[in-house]
């Protein structure tokens, strides 16, 4: 996992039709979500950070927010675009599994973005981050989860999902991902093809990983085993399912 995001953290906004205004629309929309959820709460813990995105974008609306990720690539793009941005955001290297080592406790919300949990191939290893992810929590703080909607996925190989091209400084990029099914599991080769406009120069980026297509009924089901209350699944708030629990308040 972390040599596939190495590879990938220098392009990693060309997924993107507009990396600025996906910072922008996913910082509001997981903002909103927090207001609604955990009014009053600002502290976030962003365990999958990635180049920065979401942490960014909480960030700029006004979260105190701290960020980890496996991929030391990933982070120094993060700590490199944070800066541009002007904002303060405390990165790390840190695998979910192993947050609460990393982090300790006292955050309002924890998040894991953008399909990163099914990333951990199993039922236990994802457990074991979900319950990592409780201690870090506050009593009353959140836990916020983003994945495919794997129930809605086709099983089969050479299952091909493209991306927009892009034209940046000079190049024309066109992505596309190709997924292999294994029964539960997928490989998947995201390729990057760049072609430089002036010259016709063409060389193509493979890079890959794999995946575990977890139901979010499954997902909701270990979250409540790890300890979290008011389990449930939003289905308008983001592109895509977005997961949810509480650490309850301890009784008095």
């Amino acid at each position: 996992m972390a040599d596939f995001y190495d590879q990938l953290a220098p392009y990693y906004h060309l997924i993107f039709a507009d990396w600025e205004h996906g910072i922008t629309r996913q910082g509001e929309a997981f903002a909103a979500i927090l207001r609604e959820h955990w009014p009053g709460h600002r502290s976030v813990l962003d365990v999958s950070c990635g180049i920065g995105t979401q942490a960014i974008g909480l960030a700029q609306n006004g979260f105190w927010v701290k960020a980890s990720d496996t991929s030391a690539g990933a982070l120094e793009r993060a700590r490199s675009e944070a800066a541009a941005r002007g904002v303060v955001i405390e990165f790390s290297l840190c695998d979910m599994r192993q947050a609460f080592v990393c982090h300790g406790g006292g955050f309002d919300v924890v998040l894991a973005a953008d399909n990163a949990v099914p990333h951990l191939l199993s039922d236990a290893e994802i457990l074991s981050a979900f319950e990592s992810m409780y201690a870090c929590l506050k009593p009353g703080g959140g836990c916020v989860i983003t994945v495919h909607d794997y129930e809605r996925e086709p099983r089969g190989t050479n299952i091909v999902k493209p991306y927009r091209a892009r034209i940046e400084n000079g190049k024309r990029w066109v992505g596309l991902q190709v997924w292999d099914f294994d029964g539960d599991h997928y490989d998947l080769t995201l390729y990057l093809i760049e072609e430089d406009l002036a010259t016709g120069a063409v060389q193509t980026h493979a890079m890959r990983s794999r995946y575990y297509a977890i139901a979010t009924t499954r997902l909701l089901a270990l979250m409540t085993q790890a300890g979290f209350a008011q389990t449930t699944r939003l289905d308008d708030a983001f592109s895509q399912p977005v997961l949810i629990g509480t650490r309850p308040r301890e009784s008095t």
